[in-house]
Order: structure tokens, then C-alpha cells, then sequence
């Protein structure tokens, strides 16, 4: 198939979804309080760049988390050597963005990175974000090679009690973590906490060591993401991570946004679960993050905000 054939499709898949999903946003409760904080936003039906910029400004903009003169890492999914129309990378135009706003915030520096499982520079090339993220004006990074990381103790860790972490996350002021929601064969979703994993050096042990609970684990460093911003324009519904065609892909036009890992990742999953069913309980690392204290399941007692574009 051609690229114009490509995206035909892809609109027609998408169309169709999106008549099914007109209800998709009453699965969070609209529990604002105007005298607190936003912790969470859920935004549905914009294009990703304006639907940051919505969830952004109602968390109190990007000068809240980023501040003049600090170096900054955002850190979206690159596993794959995919274009962005197939779902299974962050989608490069919201990358674009929020390293727009993190050097109007004052940036010093944002640098841009994942370890990834194709090979480094496809990924980077294919997935659309190094184009966006040099666009906006971020440095990318390489982390395919063991040099670039350095060993941390996990001292909350049950299953995962070392790992080896890029150097760019330990030496930066901020960093900003920015997945893509999709499934996952093994860990049922792969959203903010999973996303952590492309950090790490030595992760082949996650997947000889309980899955779930090392996810959480490695959610107890110490330097945590100061926000998790979840895209779900596209959603990977089948086959993930990787993904093999348009018809794993659905249109969801979703994006959620908390500093809660734990608070995100739960909303997203309900979000996937109008897509497909996914109870929580099949997600098990959102249950050992709340036991491991990173964040709460419990989203009915936060201040949500929720926006319909």
C-alpha cells in the first residue's frame, strides 16, 4: 500500500471509531474543585499539539514544572522502527510540542532519548520525533550503549532491587515522560510506568523477574518524572508493542496528563478499556505502584479536569 493509500485507511478506521466513541470521557468523574490543583486532565477529540496545550494550561502551564535555566529530559516512546500512523511510538507532533514549551518556560537545554528495541537510528528516523524534537529546538540523545548509563540502588524494589540508569535522567533538573497508550503482550498495557523502561540498561531481567512488579519497582526512583503526559491519539488496540497493521490502530484522540504515574496510567486504562476490555486488575504494575506508594488507583477522590475538544 501506498502512503496515500496508508492514510485513506487510516482515516476510515479512525471515522468509525470515533462514532462508537462518543461516551468515551464518562468513564471519569468531572470532580473539579476550583479552590485546589488540577491533578489530572483527560482531554478527547483535538489534534495532539492542541490538546497538550489545553491539558497544559489547566494544570497551570508549563512554567509550573520547568523552570529558567534547567535542563530538561522528555522521554516518549522511540521503541520502533514505525511511522507514527501505525501507533506503536509516541506521536512525534506532541513531542514537537512540549519541547516547544519547556524552552518557552526557559529551558537551558531539553534533550530527547529512549532506549530502544529496533535499532537506535531507524527508530528515531521512522517514528517522526527526532525530525519534530530538533524542530522544537531539543538535542537528541543516543542510549544504545551501556557507557551511557550509570548504576542506581532501588531501595523500595521487591523483584528489581539495582538498575542502570541513562545519565541524561540522572543529571537533568526535570524530566518529562511522554508515552504512547498501546497494548502490550506482556504487560497487558505498556502507558507512563512501563514507559519507564526505556531509562534502563539491564531490563531483560523485567522480563525474567515478574513483569508487573519490577514495572513498579523501577517507578521508585528516586528522580520520578515531574509530569506524565499519556498519548492517546492513536492507540495500538492488538498486537503490541509492536504492532503489525492499520487495523490494530484505532483514532482515539485521547491524552491524559498528571505527575501522578500511578493516577494516569489508571485513567488511561479505562480509557483502553472503551477501545477494548482491559480490567484493572490484568494491569498489575498500577497495583504494586499504590503499594509501593509512587501514586493512587483512586482517581473518584482527585480533582479532575476533563475536556471535550
Amino acid at each position: 500500500m501506498d502512503r496515500r493509500g496508508f492514510l485513506k485507511s487510516l482515516a476510515v478506521v479512525g471515522a468509525a471509531f470515533t462514532l462508537k466513541m462518543k461516551g468515551g470521557m464518562n468513564v471519569f468523574a468531572q470532580t473539579i474543585n476550583a479552590e485546589t490543583p488540577v491533578d489530572l486532565v483527560a482531554v478527547m477529540g483535538g489534534e495532539p499539539a492542541a490538546m497538550f496545550q489545553k491539558a497544559i494550561a489547566e494544570m497551570g502551564g508549563m512554567g509550573r514544572f520547568v523552570k529558567r535555566g534547567q535542563r530538561v529530559v522528555v522521554k516518549p516512546n522511540i521503541g520502533w522502527d514505525k511511522v507514527p500512523e501505525l501507533a506503536a511510538n509516541t506521536n512525534p507532533l506532541l513531542v514537537g510540542e512540549i519541547v516547544r514549551q519547556c524552552i518557552a518556560a526557559g529551558a537551558k537545554e531539553v534533550m530527547v532519548f529512549d532506549n530502544t528495541c529496533d535499532e537506535w537510528r531507524k527508530c528515531y528516523a521512522n517514528s517522526g520525533i527526532e525530525e519534530a524534537a530538533k524542530a522544537a529546538g531539543a538535542k537528541i540523545l543516543p542510549a544504545n550503549l551501556e557507557t551511557h548509563y550509570v548504576p542506581i540502588s532501588l531501595l523500595q524494589g521487591k523483584s528489581l532491587k539495582n538498575a542502570k540508569i541513562h545519565k541524561a535522567i540522572l543529571d537533568s533538573d526535570v524530566w518529562i515522560n511522554v508515552p504512547v497508550l498501546k497494548h502490550h503482550s506482556g504487560a497487558n498495557l505498556t502507558i507512563s510506568m512501563k514507559n519507564l523502561m526505556g531509562i534502563v540498561w539491564d531490563r531483560r531481567i523485567f522480563h525474567s523477574s515478574n513483569l508487573q512488579q519490577c514495572i513498579a519497582d523501577i517507578c521508585t526512583l528516586k528522580q520520578k518524572p515531574v509530569l506524565n503526559v499519556v498519548d492517546a491519539y492513536r492507540v495500538l488496540k492488538t498486537n503490541g508493542p509492536r504492532g503489525r497493521t492499520l487495523e490494530d490502530v484505532t483514532l482515539a484522540k485521547g491524552l491524559f496528563i498528571s505527575q501522578d504515574m500511578v493516577a494516569v496510567d489508571t485513567a488511561a486504562t479505562k480509557f483502553f478499556s472503551q477501545i477494548r476490555e482491559m480490567p484493572l486488575e490484568h494491569v498489575k504494575h498500577l497495583e504494586h505502584g499504590q503499594t509501593l506508594k509512587v501514586g493512587t488507583m483512586d482517581i473518584d477522590n482527585l480533582n479532575v479536569k476533563r475536556i471535550r475538544m
